[in-house]
């Protein structure tokens, strides 16, 4: 194969897919360009499914990453409601399969590009049960907002980013909203239990019951749901349910493959996932960070992060049609969440042995006191917490503290001490 491929294939018309197609055009990449999406709809951005579009009445063309007309000026073929099925890395062909059915086609390739994103898990026993949603594509956050009426008694299953933003949706649609989230905390995945527990007071401050630490028996009701019934025998009436328990990387289509698949394919840090020339961006994707390496270690991350996948989205084309000066991928990680009248950033790597601290804000300098309406706009209201691991400032996490965090996002980049986070802190308080 040569060393710049002629035809390229990327199968994903998602985010990473979306910029892993200008990343390669950019890269100087004049030959066939081939874009293969499962579902019926161009790419489109998802972060605004679980907020602006479920509280308003947005028309889905608001959330097109691309204006009209895009890929023709940029010569891709697109073939959407199209399924990948297989991979063959020696006979470098994808066998695609219309959504609708029907038989499999060979598409071939010099370079491909792994954007197939993953799948929301569903709750089992839930199959065929009107009323119970996951939320992952426009078509699910569609059949979310016909449900979301002023009155409804709605369930979110999951107090993690996606659920925390579903029901603060629910609540600004005037639902009366109850999150379940086995763990002790909100939030406890990206946040920890310390700061998930403060930031889990959203919920409570606009009025969401929390039913914590108590996991899912099931939902009832035999062909629409009546009601979700709880591990400790209790039951939380529901007219619509939204499950948002996490996600599992699409990646079945690549078994036999030979690509080393394990939570994702497994990629070395140019995104170069074994045979030259393939390559997976996003969430399917796991890749060395290079920023990662003096706190995690140099092994392969999946990061379900918007961030990530536009970052692996822009790397992957020029990686791809230049590999003798392909770049590793080395980046802070980073990512958002708007619930309610509230911003909460996150940036680094927090983990769950990471001691934490507020460093800027009201409460600077402690752990330990309340945070009052930590919603509110109020700059005096809120505030920034640094995790710290063997004497590094690990991560930050911040709660309408947009300025502050800006500086101390950039500060993670050179892996800073404690004691510089703390100089920083000083000249924000």
């Amino acid at each position: 194969m040569p060393n710049t491929p002629n035809r390229i294939v990327i199968v994903g018309a998602s985010l990473a897919g979306a910029r892993a197609v200008h990343s390669v055009r950019s890269a100087g990449h004049d030959g066939p360009l081939t874009l293969i999406g499962a579902e019926p709809h161009l790419p489109y951005d998802r972060p605004p499914l679980s907020k602006e579009f479920l509280t308003g009445d947005n028309d889905p063309s608001s959330l097109a990453l691309d204006p009209d007309g895009a890929y023709d000026e940029l010569d891709v073929e697109v073939m959407l409601s199209t399924h990948a099925v297989g991979l063959d890395t020696d006979a470098r062909t994808i066998a695609v399969a219309p959504a609708a059915g029907g038989s499999a086609e060979m598409v071939p390739f010099d370079g491909l590009v792994i954007a197939t994103g993953a799948a929301a898990r569903s709750l089992p026993g839930t199959e065929g049960v009107r009323g119970v949603h996951t939320l992952r594509t426009l078509d699910d956050a569609a059949a979310i907002r016909e449900g979301l009426v002023a009155g409804a008694r709605v369930a979110v299953v999951g107090g993690g980013f996606i659920g925390s933003e579903v029901a603060a949706s629910a609540k600004a649609r005037g639902c009366e909203v109850t999150v379940i989230e086995a763990a002790r905390a909100p939030l406890v995945r990206g946040l920890g239990a310390e700061m998930g527990t403060r930031v889990g007071t959203l919920h409570s401050q606009n009025g969401v019951e929390l039913r914590l630490g108590v996991g899912v028996d099931g939902v009832l009701g035999t062909d629409r749901v009546e009601a979700v019934a709880m591990a400790d025998g209790s039951r939380i009436p529901a007219d619509l349910v939204v499950v948002g328990i996490g996600v599992v990387p699409n990646t079945a289509w690549l078994e036999g493959s030979g690509l080393q698949i394990d939570n994702g394919v497994v990629c070395d840090e140019t995104l170069c996932c074994g045979p030259p020339g393939v390559y997976a961006v996003g969430d399917a994707a796991r890749v060395p960070n290079g920023w990662l390496g003096p706190l995690a270690g140099s092994e392969p991350v999946r990061v379900e992060h918007w961030t990530a996948a536009v970052e692996h989205g822009m790397a992957v084309g020029r990686n791809l049609v230049a590999p003798a000066e392909a770049q590793p991928y080395n980046s802070v990680p980073f990512v958002w969440s708007d619930q309610y009248d509230a911003r909460i950033q996150i940036a680094g790597h927090p983990d769950a042995g990471d001691d934490v601290e507020v460093l800027v804000g009201s409460v600077a300098g402690g752990t330990n006191a309340s945070i009052p309406n930590a919603g509110s706009p109020d700059p005096g209201r809120s505030f920034l917490a640094g995790y710290r691991r063997n004497g590094r400032l690990s991560a930050v996490m911040a709660l309408d503290a947009i300025r502050p965090f800006v500086r101390f996002r950039r500060l993670l980049a050179s892996h800073p001490s404690w004691d510089e986070a703390l100089e920083l802190a000083a000249t924000l308080n």
